[in-house]
């Protein structure tokens, strides 16, 4: 039997990144300042964490070696087991932007090579001629926002004027991305998916990545929380995945979280959905019971970057790693032999790091299973050869990008 279980901690980056700087990002590095903060104590939360940051299951895999070969640094605070028990490097990102979609498609095998469109920081951040399109196929009298802004802070400030009026609030990031906030009751539901599918449509000549439907409920700014019924409306990847090779070998390819909407659905045979990590985690334990052989399961967990990163949370941060790491040893327990796990990032997005985007950061490559013969794999010089390594472990023709570890 040959199964894979591809899991991304989203932003979970270990610095090092060679072109860091042409995006403002050297020196950034989640894991190391993450690490950082907590042996100085600047990590501590009464009733949710404290001391040095604690990940005995993923150092025991090689994490503290991986980050060592990403940046030359060590870790401060966590123990550097002599041998490690899993197969460990890192990989440097070849695609263009710091950014989700870029990032996963690059981990199954698909580079972007394109340049993403992004809206001005300067002034109003969507054209007119943009905005009155989105007033006309929405039938609004305005929106709110046509800004670059955090999510959390833009629905703290414009919620009620929303709830008020009407209008949707619209914003975007670093990211090429076109993101609208509106409340699950007051707005609606599917008015809100429906005006992303319209949207989705206009911005498709700009080029823009991502739409992102950012439902929230709450009838005042100091009740206002964000649900776990945020959609991605993304373009698809220009060429085949890891996701569409595995499925057109007529395997399944289980999506655990936004995986689905990062590849626009191509490639999928089966959608599981789930709100925070604790959940995410358990939809992947189900998945893993469920797989047969050849499938893939894939899942991103995505509140190590939305809730923490961009939050700049660094306990939060720090106490959701530890969560992670302590519910592996369970993961482990599902697997068969022939089974390959993977852990990775997307992206990273340092806590410490001033603003509220992703930095541009190398990322850990973890994996194990039954019977795999533990070993140090240095820095891979893309993403792309997570997506080949697993590929070839399910006996799949290579691809175009990216060479296999194993």
């Amino acid at each position: 039997m040959a199964r894979a279980f591809l899991l991304v901690l989203d932003s979970f980056g270990i610095g090092g990144a060679p072109d860091a700087e042409g995006y403002g990002d050297l020196g950034a590095d989640t894991l190391g300042h993450i690490a950082e903060f907590c042996a100085r104590g600047l990590g501590d939360r009464e009733g949710l964490r404290s001391g040095p940051l604690h990940l005995p299951n993923m150092t025991a895999l090689g994490l503290v070696h991986a980050a060592y070969q990403a940046n030359g640094a060590l870790p401060e605070g966590l123990n550097r087991p002599a041998r490690p028990i899993g197969i460990y490097g890192a990989a440097s990102e070849t695609s263009k932007g710091k950014d989700t979609p870029s990032g996963h498609w690059e981990i199954a095998g698909v580079p972007v090579s394109f340049e993403w469109g992004y809206f001005s920081k300067e002034g109003d951040a969507f054209p007119p001629d943009l905005v009155e399109a989105v007033c006309r196929e929405g039938d609004l009298d305005g929106i709110l926002g046509n800004c670059h802004a955090s999510g959390t802070q833009i629905i703290e400030a414009l919620g009620e004027d929303h709830i008020r009026t009407g209008k949707p609030i619209c914003y975007t990031s670093s990211d090429s991305v076109f993101q609208i906030a509106a409340h699950e009751t007051h707005f609606g539901l599917d008015r809100l998916y429906a005006l992303c599918e319209s949207v989705r449509v206009l911005v498709d000549p700009l080029n823009i990545g991502r739409v992102i439907a950012r439902p929230f409920v709450g009838e005042t700014s100091a009740a206002f929380e964000r649900t776990g019924n945020r959609r991605d409306y993304s373009v698809p990847p220009p060429e085949p995945t890891l996701l569409d090779r595995t499925s057109e070998a007529g395997r399944q390819v289980i999506a655990v979280g936004k995986i689905g909407d990062i590849f626009a659905h191509q490639g999928v045979t089966d959608l599981r959905k789930a709100s925070g990590n604790e959940a995410l985690f358990e939809a992947t334990m189900q998945a893993i019971e469920e797989a047969g052989d050849g499938d893939l399961v894939f899942a991103n967990f995505v509140d190590f970057d939305m809730v923490y990163g961009h939050r700049r949370d660094v306990t939060g941060y720090a106490a959701a790693l530890e969560a992670f790491d302590a519910h592996l040893p369970e993961l482990g327990r599902k697997l068969k032999r022939g089974d390959m796990v993977v852990l990775t990032a997307d992206h990273g997005c340092d806590p410490t790091w001033r603003g509220t985007d992703h930095t541009r950061e190398r990322v850990p490559v973890l994996a194990f299973g039954p019977g795999m013969r533990a070993r140090g794999i240095g820095v891979r010089e893309t993403y792309a050869d997570i997506g080949e390594s697993i590929a070839a472990h399910l006996g799949l023709e290579p691809g175009r990008h990216g060479t296999s570890f194993l």
